[in-house]
């Protein structure tokens, strides 16, 4: 991809904003209302209301589940993915969403993969039906809340999401989504170097890695 660089292994590309909003700083219950706005109507995402004081937070297993892994693992990832495909931050932790019904799919792909049945182990994990992830918010001027959820890849208003969502493709691949059996591999893999790592059993190493 035009525009790679040489960074750190434990570098992730910075956030891209897909737009300008334009707007100054608004008190946080009307920015709550706006990104709720966004997600519902705009892209058509189920949320969960917020706690005063707490964030929106988005309902998983209904137009999408949720892989997350450590930022560095995921970093490898992002190659996998196609340029519309979602990716959010936080903590630490990055989240790629992928078809909706995959959480289901992870444990056995896992053991198809010979990747065992540990998951846990690996630092990986699955959302699906029942659940939800803080929303990242809005693209846009301002910068978010130290320890908010950030877009690294945002949706884009008006297009259906699930088109770019890594899928099995032998159950009813959509388009040229990407495949998530060889998403699942890459993070399994990167995941397991990540352990490695920590343990002092693999030594840091650089890595070319391509812009988001």
């Amino acid at each position: 991809m035009a525009g790679t660089a040489p960074l750190t292994a434990s570098t992730v590309p910075h956030p891209r904003s897909p737009f300008d909003s334009g707007s100054a700083v608004v008190p946080e219950a009307r920015q709550s209302d706006r990104l709720r706005h966004w997600y519902e109507n705009d892209l058509g995402w189920a949320t969960v209301p917020a706690a005063p004081g707490e964030p929106l937070r988005l309902v998983t297993g209904v137009r999408f589940d949720v892989l997350e892994v450590p930022a560095r693992a995921g970093v490898r990832a992002l190659g996998q993915l196609t340029p519309g495909s979602p990716v959010a931050l936080q903590d630490g932790r990055m989240r790629l969403l992928v078809a909706a019904g995959s959480a289901e799919e992870l444990p056995g792909l896992l053991d198809w993969l010979e990747w065992g049945a540990p998951a846990l182990a690996l630092d990986l994990r699955a959302l699906g039906a029942g659940g939800a992830l803080d929303a990242p918010v809005r693209p846009g001027p301002g910068g978010p809340v130290q320890g908010a959820a950030v877009w690294l890849r945002p949706p884009e208003s008006g297009c259906e999401v699930e088109a770019s969502l890594p899928t099995l493709s032998a159950v009813g691949g959509v388009g040229n989504a990407p495949d998530l059996v060889r998403l699942v591999n890459t993070v399994a893999t990167e995941c397991h170097r990540v352990r490695l790592r920590r343990a002092g059993r693999e030594p840091e190493d650089s890595q070319t890695l391509a812009s988001s």
